[in-house]
């Protein structure tokens, strides 16, 4: 028999292995209070007994270990519970919408930008509009009629003047009339909560078309 690295005991048997986790003995629970005053009391001089309020003392000291004991696994269940239904919750907020906080890509010359915009309102006709950092457009892609959702777009880097932007930080709005011939505006970064998806204690929404954290979300409406 032999302790491996992570304080188990392996046994043999033939062709099989049975692995037996060793009893954690660094901290010493109510029981062995229990034990050690037992064997405190019959191991005493009976010529000179044990004082009764060290006893008392010692009775107390150990009411209080298991209270305390049983406060912390109260507590254990208590937060297990409340992770569980906090993560539930999460479940109402399917069909609202979930703010990212930023609408801003990351492009790098040569390469194309893909990114996703999501239109509350159906889409008659309008323009995607590729902001600089001092909030400039410097390109714009034509909208075509579709009802609303979310919509894919990929950007080339190419600007409105006909050359190729650089390597940097760029933001992504859109600009368009509904059906009615209502104006409206909506810009990256916004999508509604199609689904929530459990993994661990991970709560993970879809938004688009991919699952991100919910702690990465700033606002939900």
């Amino acid at each position: 028999m032999a302790i491996n690295s992570v304080g188990e005991n392996l046994a043999t048997y033939g062709d099989y292995t049975t692995t037996t986790e060793v009893e954690d003995k660094t901290a010493l629970g109510k029981d062995d209070f229990m034990t050690l005053l037992l064997v405190q009391l019959q191991h005493q001089d009976p010529t000179e007994p044990m004082d009764s309020a060290e006893i008392l003392t010692q009775t107390s000291q150990l009411a209080s270990l298991e209270a305390a004991e049983n406060t912390n696994k109260a507590l254990e269940e208590l937060a297990a519970s409340l992770g569980s239904s906090q993560q539930f919750s999460t479940i109402s907020a399917i069909g609202k919408t979930a703010d990212l906080g930023s609408n801003a890509i990351s492009y790098e010359e040569g390469s194309v930008s893909s990114f996703e915009v999501y239109f509350p309102e159906s889409i008659a006709n309008g323009n995607l509009e590729i902001l600089d950092n001092e909030g400039n457009i410097v390109s714009t892609m034509d909208l075509e009629a579709n009802p609303s959702g979310v919509y894919q777009f990929d950007w080339d880097g190419t600007l409105s003047n006909g050359s190729t932007a650089s390597s940097g930080v760029y933001y992504v709005t859109a600009s368009y009339n509904d059906e009615s011939g209502t104006a409206q505006t909506t810009r990256m970064g916004a999508y509604p909560i199609e689904s929530v998806r459990f993994e661990g204690s991970d709560t993970l929404v879809k938004v688009g078309s991919a699952y991100i954290n919910i702690n990465d979300i700033k606002e939900i409406y």
